[in-house]
């Protein structure tokens, strides 16, 4: 894990941490080919793109270094747990190394923890060994308890990240809740700050809150301050 946070990141070093994403639905081939080919030229950490992409993105990353990650259970989290599996399966299968996987929002506020659990160590188990796993909480419709407690949860499942938000929910990432998750999970997991990071200022902001991992669309303009 990048251990980042706290610190006041040059332009190389906030590169390093991007994951440089783009999960549009109107997304391209053409747009995913750009995507990539940015990524090797700045340097980013990842690539993230819908699933369907993960081969292409895959083909033009390879030998790189640039990881490919993608999503599952997106945007809502609430697929079946056998749905999220056979994703990230299919997912790693195509090519990709780290899995953003949506929490079930709905049983965690149903107080239903051990099926956020259960589902988390599923997904953590047929990714063991072969790709990350981030949790996608989507703070924006979470209490301040709720966050703690998810969590709570993600670092008992073994997830690798816990990460702010899908950015097609409610808010996006905030260096408050950056700084609670990070306090939440302690020193050791990942923490990405993804939802309306724009600029190389709120990449620092969120870095210094204990984020390790940015996720935006806005990769390019913020390494070059365009």
């Amino acid at each position: 894990m990048d251990r980042t946070h706290g610190t006041a990141l040059s332009g190389k070093e906030i590169a390093r941490i991007i994951d440089h994403t783009l999960l549009k639905p109107e997304s391209t081939r053409a747009d995913i080919v750009r995507l990539c080919r940015e990524a090797k030229e700045y340097g980013f950490a990842a690539v993230c793109v819908n699933p369907c992409w993960v081969p292409l993105a895959f083909r033009e990353l390879d030998g790189s270094g640039v990881a490919v990650a993608t999503v599952v259970g997106f945007p809502l989290g609430a697929t079946s747990t056998f749905a999220k599996v056979a994703e990230a399966r299919d997912a790693i299968a195509s090519g990709a190394s780290e899995i953003d996987m949506v929490m079930n929002i709905g049983a965690l506020k149903s107080g239903d923890p051990d099926m956020v659990r259960n589902e988390i160590e599923a997904v953590v188990d047929a990714c063991r060994g072969r790709a990350l796993v981030k949790v996608i909480l989507e703070t924006g419709l979470l209490t301040e308890a709720e966050k703690i407690e998810a969590c709570g949860i993600c670092k008992a499942a073994g997830a690798d990240f816990v990460k702010t938000s899908t950015g097609f929910g409610p808010g996006g990432a905030t260096a408050e809740d950056v700084a609670l998750i990070r306090k939440a999970v302690g020193p050791e997991m990942g923490v990405k700050a993804s939802g309306g990071v724009r600029t190389a200022e709120a990449v620092r902001l969120l870095a210094a809150a204990g984020a390790t991992r940015i996720g935006t669309s806005s990769g390019v303009a913020i390494v070059t301050g365009a």
